[in-house]
């Protein structure tokens, strides 16, 4: 990657730049896309150093300013962080670094997942380091303070992993689910936090095991759509809303740019060009 400009396009015909540290982000791209058909979207795929759930801080606040130097580079007008990991630990020091520019991150839907409840519990998947973080720890006690709901944090080590191999519904990754639901399902649970971009690939499962486990399909929250809610005022308060004219996909990856592009292929049904940047 390139060393970052300090200025941050401001015309409407630059691109939205969205990353995560692998395909987990595609899950809020593929809202993303749907809302905004006009525009120039960059996607990052940071596999190369994927998962970000176990690495600390300082690796996440590193490696989340390189992407969006990558990014002010492409002359990106907006960057939306779709990782919660990232966001947890990064999106501060990103907006701290580039103030003209427009972020949006993403955090686990506690507030959301408050107003379903019926029992009054919840569950929130999520990295172990997204839990670790103090914005989680802060958004809980909000939540905690201000609705009648209590949340059980349960952090999903592997399974990143798994979603990155492409494994929706491998023999492991329902293993992995089982061991990770049945205590929130144990403890009353009938929501359930999808606090990680890429547990929305795997939501067929997860609804598969509760009813086999429980007998009952929770709630379950994403927060994919509100950010693109988010994305959309951020655009249009700064009249950078690309005019009606035909928009553009890319890809990037620190990894394999073929397996990027299956997974653009695979779960989204779109085949946009892939470049391999490598490792830096």
């Amino acid at each position: 990657m390139t060393q970052a400009t300090p200025s941050v396009p401001t015309a409407a015909d630059a691109a939205v730049g969205i990353f995560d540290s692998g395909i987990g982000g595609l899950s809020v791209l593929r809202h993303i896309h749907a809302a905004l058909p006009h525009e120039k979207l960059l996607y990052f795929a940071d596999s190369g150093y994927a998962p970000y759930g176990d690495k600390s801080e300082d690796e996440i606040v590193a490696r989340s300013l390189a992407i969006a130097a990558f990014f002010i580079d492409q002359r990106a007008k907006a960057l939306v962080v779709a990782c919660n990991t990232a966001t947890a630990a990064a999106i501060q020091a990103i907006r701290e670094r580039w103030p003209a520019l427009l972020v949006v991150g993403i955090e686990p839907g506690l507030k959301p997942a408050a107003q379903l409840t019926r029992s009054g519990t919840v569950g929130v998947l999520a990295t172990r380091s997204t839990l670790a973080s103090k914005r989680f720890a802060l958004l809980r006690e909000q939540m905690e303070s201000s609705h009648q709901a209590r949340f059980l944090p349960q952090a999903c080590v592997g399974l990143v992993d798994l979603i990155e191999k492409g494994e929706l519904y491998s023999p492991a990754t329902v293993i992995l689910l089982e061991r990770y639901l049945a205590p929130l399902l144990e403890q009353g649970a009938d929501t359930l936090v999808l606090g990680c971009t890429h547990y929305p690939f795997v939501r067929e499962a997860i609804e598969d095991v509760c009813r086999r486990l429980s007998g009952n399909t929770p709630a379950i929250v994403d927060t994919g759509e509100a950010v693109t809610r988010q994305l959309l005022r951020l655009l249009d308060s700064a009249a950078l809303r690309r005019p009606a004219s035909p928009g553009s996909l890319a890809g990037f990856t620190t990894a394999s740019s073929s397996t990027l592009a299956h997974a653009f292929a695979n779960l989204l049904r779109l085949d946009p060009p892939v470049h391999a940047l490598g490792q830096s």
